[in-house]
């Protein structure tokens, strides 16, 4: 069997110093196949930005997150929007929507086109693996599985492919690295490459090699955080000052 060389993005969020930080990262590796598991806009002051880099891209599969998913729909629009649960009347669920209405007007057509055209989710077989690389879920982009529902996956999968001896879940979203296993399902999330919630303020690149047996690594880099913040601060897009201390602390910092 040839060996398959995976390098993964995902949640970069808007964030153009974290997205060419991880492609230095990438750019120093030999990969077969480079994957984006959505998210790329949104929340960060860079939007148009983040699109030309990411159009110039060779050999990348894009997959649609819940972020880019809420610009096709100009959730604004609706009548009470709501994201992944929040109260409408939330004022951080507000100042979030009124983000992705700025972010849809800072990528005009371009970037609808280009978002129309991101994958729900991506499947590869190799050799004895199966490995299904998504934002959140194959059913839905706002929510990643639990261990159980995995499994059930799993087990409905096996019965397409009897000659798979092991299963490998790929997800984003969460913006938190996660491995988790059973048996013969693994779940990996690397955590985020431009918005990460786990208190390092470091974004993050995944390498996956698949050959007779898989291993899965994860680069935190280094890169220079505050330009991002003073962009912030510059074009000051709604919700600017959350995403200010969110991006310093790498955490969720909800404070106005």
């Amino acid at each position: 069997m040839s060996v398959k060389r995976f390098a993964i993005l995902t949640d970069i969020h808007s964030n153009l110093a974290a997205l060419e930080g991880a492609m230095d990262v990438i750019n120093n590796r030999e990969i077969d196949q480079l994957i984006c598991l959505g998210d790329c806009f949104a929340l960060g002051p860079s939007p148009a930005e983040t699109l030309n880099v990411l159009q110039s891209l060779e050999n990348c599969i894009f997959i649609r997150g819940n972020h880019d998913r809420y610009l096709l729909e100009k959730i604004w629009e609706h009548e009470a929007p709501s994201l992944e649960g929040m109260s409408p009347d939330d004022p951080i669920c507000q100042g979030i929507v009124q983000n992705e209405r700025w972010t849809y007007e800072q990528l005009g057509s371009d970037g609808m086109d280009f978002i129309r055209k991101m994958h729900i989710a991506h499947r590869e077989k190799i050799g004895t693996f199966l490995i299904e690389f998504t934002h959140a879920w194959y059913e839905r982009d706002d929510q990643p599985p639990s261990l159980d529902e995995a499994i059930t996956w799993r087990n409905h999968v096996k019965l397409r492919y009897p000659e798979v001896k092991m299963f490998l879940f790929i997800h984003g979203h969460t913006h938190l690295p996660r491995i988790e296993q059973n048996g013969n399902i693994k779940l990996l999330c690397q955590g985020a490459t431009g918005l990460p919630f786990d208190k390092i303020p470091k974004g993050s690149v995944a390498f996956l090699t698949v050959d007779e047996d898989f291993e899965w690594e994860i680069e935190r880099f280094e890169y220079d955080n505050s330009i991002t913040i003073n962009r912030l601060n510059e074009r000051k897009p709604p919700f600017y000052r959350n995403l200010q201390n969110t991006l310093k602390h790498a955490e969720i910092r909800n404070e106005f």
